[in-house]
């Protein structure tokens, strides 16, 4: 049970992390073939992709907070922790490839 419980919690991270970073990264490939700066664009949409890439990670809006409020009714604490896990950790993924990419364009714009 613990090692399915951090293995989605890391694929959240990775999932979250990676289209956040990904995404911005192809965004700031297109810029460049359209003749716009790639750093402002990539801060735009990395910024834009954040919430996305939390719902995304997660497997839906709906479906995690049914699982919440399901549980949380019938008084069963340990899935609602594991999905507000789920949720904490897709977090940290996107705000970390949206922090990287600040960070990498921090010195072109």
């Amino acid at each position: 049970m613990y090692n399915t419980v951090l293995a989605f919690a890391i694929i959240d991270f990775f999932t979250a992390f990676g289209l956040v970073f990904g995404g911005s990264i192809l965004a700031g490939i297109g810029a460049v073939f359209v003749f716009m700066p790639p750093s402002t664009l990539m801060l735009k949409t990395a910024t834009q992709l954040k919430i996305w890439a939390i719902v995304a990670a997660v497997g839906g809006s709906i479906d995690p907070i049914r699982v919440i409020e399901s549980n949380f009714l019938d008084g069963h604490m340990s899935p609602v922790a594991q999905q507000i896990g789920y949720i904490v950790c897709a977090f940290l993924g996107a705000h970390i490839g949206t922090e990287l990419i600040r960070w990498l364009c921090r010195g072109a714009a």
